[in-house]
């Protein structure tokens, strides 16, 4: 009896050490895990796809595009680098190209048939699943601001017009002039989509024509992966040219123009947005990821080269996995894009052959 009492006593301790050896390795990973995930970090943005050829480009003009990527990306590297989250750095690289007449989004935005400026913004946190957008917006300089602030501090994912920007006042927002977002490229663009829409009508071109079907492209975005393991992905625009009846696309919809989900990836669209609306664009990318376990570039080849292209729509995307894999696919003649890593190695391509 004692003999068995001894051994099972043994055997207890034995067990019990075993088992903290356990515990321990476990510690010991997860640290090792935690160590190795601050050290990973990454971010991808987009200035708009479409019909973006050399040949019609001049050398200061791209130099310009290039120095103004360059820039964008490199201010929400540096929050990412300093430990600041995915959010943040979204929000600000957004504020940059916002701020710049260069792309269809704040400053820059493209005119309405009326010949106002209505604009559009999302944003989603890859942790919460919380999100924020704003639609239809005429006074805000940085859109994507509101969509945050939508997302944060109020019950509601998405709000339009007047109602967004009495939110906005309630917040303390500066409302911008209208005349701000005015710039004479934009109105002149307007009126030359105007001048072949009606020559359109007149069946004087054809309804494939590339300047019309141009006109529909034009956003803004990025997605990042910040030091604490946390995606967030966020897009704006100022939306199709000439558009009417206060039409809307895909830049505010969750799902179609935005999404970030920890599990998987963060997504910003550019296109046309009509067709990344009907295919969940943003979400289809996460989605195949998540079910069918593809890596985020078959995703988004998948998406991008296939599904959309099979309803009749074009444009691109930009995406960054949990792991910090970067997605740069389109289906058009070019994409302002840029990405940066962990390491600093940044890349800065417009054109397709790049």
């Amino acid at each position: 009896m004692i003999k068995i009492l001894t051994y099972s006593i043994i055997g207890f301790l034995l067990l019990g050490c075993k088992n903290d050896r356990n515990e321990n390795s476990k510690e010991v990973n997860a640290t090792k895990n935690l160590i190795e995930n601050t050290e990973n970090f990454g971010i991808v943005i987009h200035g708009g796809a479409g019909t973006i050829l050399k040949e019609n480009m001049s050398d200061s003009l791209e130099a310009a595009y290039m120095e103004k990527l360059k820039e964008a990306i490199s201010k929400g590297y540096e929050i990412l680098k300093n430990g600041g989250t995915s959010l943040d750095a979204v929000t600000e690289t957004i504020n940059v190209m916002e701020d710049s007449p260069l792309f269809n989004a704040g400053k820059g935005a493209v005119f309405t048939h009326e010949g106002s400026n209505e604009l559009d913004a999302s944003i989603m946190d890859g942790k919460t699943l919380n999100a924020g957008s704003v639609a239809g917006v005429k006074h805000i300089k940085n859109p994507i601001n509101l969509a945050k602030d939508v997302m944060l501090k109020s019950e509601h994912v998405m709000l339009y017009g007047a109602g967004a920007e009495e939110f906005a006042q309630s917040l303390g927002y500066k409302m911008m002039d209208t005349s701000y977002f005015y710039t004479q490229n934009r109105y002149e663009s307007l009126q030359r989509v105007m001048e072949r829409e009606k020559a359109q009508n007149d069946k004087k071109v054809s309804f494939e024509d590339p300047f019309i079907k141009n006109s529909k492209f034009g956003t803004v975005g990025c997605a990042a992966l910040d030091k604490h393991g946390n995606l967030a992905a966020g897009t704006s625009t100022g939306g199709m040219t000439n558009k009417r009846w206060n039409r809307i696309g895909d830049a505010p919809i969750i799902g179609a123009g935005t999404y970030a989900n920890n599990a998987t990836c963060a997504v910003s669209s550019t296109g046309w947005g009509e067709y990344f609306i009907r295919s969940v664009v943003a979400y289809d990318i996460s989605a195949l990821m998540e079910y069918k376990e593809l890596t985020l570039q078959e995703a988004a080849h998948e998406v991008i080269q296939k599904k959309v292209p099979a309803l009749g729509g074009d444009g691109g995307i930009v995406a960054i996995d949990k792991d910090g894999n970067v997605a740069m696919e389109f289906n058009t003649a070019g994409m302002y894009r840029a990405s940066m890593n962990s390491e600093g190695g940044i890349v800065i391509k417009i054109y397709k052959e790049e």
